[in-house]
């Protein structure tokens, strides 16, 4: 499973609100709702977050072994 709780946690070291991200970055709340659920995201919404809060990717999300909801 794809884990987006660093995200939540790097937004809170760079002082960026879920607030900023929707009026100053004009995200989706849907986006930002689906990345609090751990839903899919675009690898462009994953850069995205990385161009916005001047980050890496594993500060934006991380894989959870053993938690898989794969269905092919």
């Amino acid at each position: 499973m794809i884990s987006y709780a660093r995200l939540w946690n790097t937004m809170r070291e760079k002082g960026i609100t879920q607030y900023t991200l929707i009026k100053k970055y004009k995200i989706s709340p849907a986006q930002i709702t689906r990345l609090k659920r751990n839903e899919s995201v675009s690898t462009h919404t994953i850069e995205m977050f990385c161009r916005i809060l001047d980050c890496r990717v594993e500060d934006v999300m991380e894989y959870i072994k053993g938690e898989e909801n794969v269905e092919i």
